[in-house]
């Protein structure tokens, strides 16, 4: 974790989407939580972007990331 934030890379490319997406289903699989409650709510087309998990705490959020 670096100023708050947690670094996830992918492998998928920026291109249509394929980055979010990558993301979306990472978080969410790691959370064990549905897609649909994942979302990118800012930075959709840039390298540094805010993710929305509805219903799962920000502290379980990052000790879940930083732990996978």
């Amino acid at each position: 974790m670096h100023d708050g934030c947690v670094k996830i890379r992918v492998s998928a490319p920026p291109v249509e989407g394929a980055a979010n997406i990558a993301i979306t289903e990472f978080v969410a699989h790691t959370l064990k939580v549905a897609k649909s409650r994942v979302r990118v709510v800012s930075g959709a087309s840039s390298r540094r972007k805010v993710i929305e998990i509805d219903g799962v705490a920000a502290d379980v959020v990052s000790a879940a990331l930083l732990n996978s």
